[in-house]
Parts: C-alpha cells; structure tokens; sequence
C-alpha cells in the first residue's frame, strides 16, 4: 500500500500565480489516478505549490470530493484569523507550508511564532521547503518549532548532517524529488531511517514541475529493494498516516475493497 505524501495538482479552473517566471501546465487529479494507476494507493497529501500561495479553493474543492484518507496543505500569511484557520482545518487542510528555497517573506522569528499559534489552535505541523545549505541559519529556528518536516530531502549535499542533527529532534522528512537533489539518495534514506524509522514519508511529487524529470518506478524500486518489508511499509505508508493524523481503522474499507486492489501492484519492485 501506498499512501502518497506529496503530490500537486494544477487545475486551471483555479487562479495561478506566475513564480520567478514559471507557470506549470496543467495536471488534474484525473492526470494525477492515470499516473498512479499500477499502485494499490490508499490515500494521499495534496500540497499547495509556490504558483497556488494564498489561494485555498483548489483544496478545498479537491478535498470535498476525496477526503476520504486525503489532506491538504496550504500556504497562509501569519495576519489569517483564527477563524479562517478553523475553517480550513474542518475542510480537511492539516498543516501549513513555508517556502524558504529561494527567498524568505517573513523573519524566522515570525515564522516560528506562527507555527506554534497553528499548533496550538489546530494541531497544524509546518513542511519546509529548504536546502539543507540553509539550514547553517535556520536549525535554531526550526528546532522551535512544535511539528515539522522538511520537503525533498532537503535538497542539497551541504548541510546534510544538519538535517540528521534535526531529524534526531524529532523532524520528519519527506522521501520526494529524487531528481532534485545533488547528493546520493540511498545513502542518505539509509541514515535517516537508521536515526529515526519514524522520520521518512514517501510521495511522488507529482507531476515534477521545474524537476529533471517527475516521479517513476525507479524512485519506489530504490526504497522496495534496499529496505525490508517492515521498513518499507513505515516509509511508503504508516509514518505519513501517523504523522498526517489519519486513523488507520479508516483505511480497511478501501484497502479490502476489489476495485481498490484488482489490477494493482502493493508497490515492490515494478519494471
């Protein structure tokens, strides 16, 4: 079973936001089943991408039409009312994304301040989009904060062993864009598993806008062929299911459902 902890989709029925010159194409949740139709998926996490900042209703729509097992995270300005917040988090929206790859809108000060008033409030954990060479100036941020992960590995070689430092504490790491990153992806989902077995969380980032190339069977076949089957059921499901809040007493419906299995692979090695 996978569940997908990480993906976008880019329905144009909703506004955009050109970003550092770069409008994606578009990429339905219909393109998005076609893409995952040789895995047995049991659910996933839509994440609000740098071209969907501050816009809430493609999420919403999406997750009132496939919230069972689903979630979504947004982009919000720390000034959003406690009210919107509860709004959104009855919606299904389950945590808060900061772009920090390649500018910073707000001090990591307020940063921090803001993710201890959404965890408070509603349980909301942080996801950071951040090199790990960043991380030299903003471990001691990100340390004060209540529940984070880090997208993408965290991107880049230098800084790894901040990432690790991290980890320790408590920080979980999403197992995403293989292609993005400059360091070897094996040996750095093996430490991180051998420091935590709880901190990585598998997606597909989908459909790999601005990436080399997007997500294809290698990317799961390097976690199915180097870890063992319990392993692998943590990365590829049940550390997201924990960490996104989802119960998985909801999960046995659709995963014992026959038009959920038939035809579909539980995610080892595909060819």
């Amino acid at each position: 079973m996978l569940f997908d902890a990480h993906f976008h989709i880019i329905d144009q029925r909703f506004p955009l936001k050109i970003n550092h010159d770069f409008l994606p194409k578009p990429f339905s949740f219909h393109d998005y089943q076609s893409r995952m139709k040789p895995y047995l998926l049991i659910g996933g996490t839509l994440v609000a991408g740098s071209f969907q900042e501050g816009y809430q209703e493609f999420l919403i729509d999406f997750l009132s039409h496939q919230a069972k097992n689903h979630v979504g995270i947004t982009t919000l300005s720390d000034e959003t009312s406690d009210k919107d917040i509860l709004a959104l988090d009855e919606k299904g929206i389950k945590g808060i994304r900061f772009n920090l790859y390649r500018s910073m809108a707000q001090s990591p000060e307020k940063l921090v301040r803001f993710s201890r008033r959404i965890f408070d409030l509603v349980g909301w954990h942080v996801e950071l989009y951040v090199q790990n060479s960043r991380l030299v100036e903003l471990e001691k941020y990100i340390r004060q904060m209540p529940k984070v992960s880090i997208d993408h590995l965290g991107l880049t070689r230098e800084g790894l062993g901040r990432l690790y430092r991290l980890v320790e504490k408590g920080v979980r790491v999403k197992a995403t864009g293989f292609m993005r990153v400059d360091f070897e992806v094996l040996d750095a989902l093996k430490k991180i598993n051998d420091i935590c077995p709880q901190a990585l969380m598998f997606g597909t980032d989908l459909p790999g806008t601005r990436a080399s190339r997007p997500f294809n069977a290698s990317d799961l076949n390097l976690i199915t062929t180097h870890f063992n089957e319990s392993e692998c059921r943590n990365i590829l499901a049940q550390n997201a299911l924990e960490f996104y809040r989802i119960k998985p007493a909801s999960l046995s419906e659709k995963a014992s459902s026959p038009a959920s299995s038939s035809n579909k692979r539980a995610c080892w090695p595909i060819k």
